[in-house]
């Protein structure tokens, strides 16, 4: 394994010291504002972990939009989510807002599946796009070829969905829609 250099030690301490934090924060914010000016809509996708670049992406954006897998770890994920989601928009973000929740790998056969909808459906009624992300082979092939699902085959039933979920996102308007409490 590489040494690494005193400036690329020093860097990472920046990132990983706490008292820096709002500092990093005020950096992505600002960054989000230079952004602004050149694009319409920037998305920040991240990995299923409330780790830094999570927190750091609910710094940077002004709406959140939860993809949900259509399973039980997924629901204890998500209160973990948004207790974040509250104190990033409580303490570091007060412009943040919840786009809504979007169901993934949905099976309407599995009974598990419906029970999840059902349960956020029930937490998140004004939250719930209508639009579903079912499972599909295609889908899953896409990524290890290198390819979005649209590049991949544009007419598989996954691909249908993610168009009419932009369509859905494109639509919505988070300034008008009650925060979750």
């Amino acid at each position: 394994m590489p040494r690494m250099s005193k400036k690329r030690k020093e860097e990472w301490a920046f990132f990983l010291n706490e008292r820096n934090r709002i500092t990093y924060n005020s950096l992505c914010r600002r960054c989000r504002r230079t952004c602004k000016q050149s694009f319409r809509a920037i998305i920040i996708d991240c990995p299923p972990s409330l780790g830094l670049l999570t927190l750091n992406s609910l710094c940077a954006s002004q709406e959140l939009l939860i993809p949900l897998q259509c399973e039980f770890f997924a629901l204890e994920g998500i209160v973990k989510l948004l207790q974040t989601f509250e104190l990033v928009k409580k303490r570091l973000n007060p412009k943040l807002n919840l786009l809504g929740v979007v169901l993934t790998m949905y099976d309407a056969r599995n009974r598990l599946t419906r029970e999840v909808r059902d349960e956020v459906q029930r937490c998140f009624p004004d939250h719930l796009f209508g639009t579903v992300i079912p499972r599909n082979v295609r889908l899953s092939e896409a990524p290890s070829h290198g390819k979005s699902i649209i590049h991949y085959d544009i007419k598989s039933k996954g691909a249908d969905a993610y168009l009419n979920l932009a369509k859905e996102v494109a639509l919505r308007d988070p300034a008008r829609m009650p925060q979750p409490r």
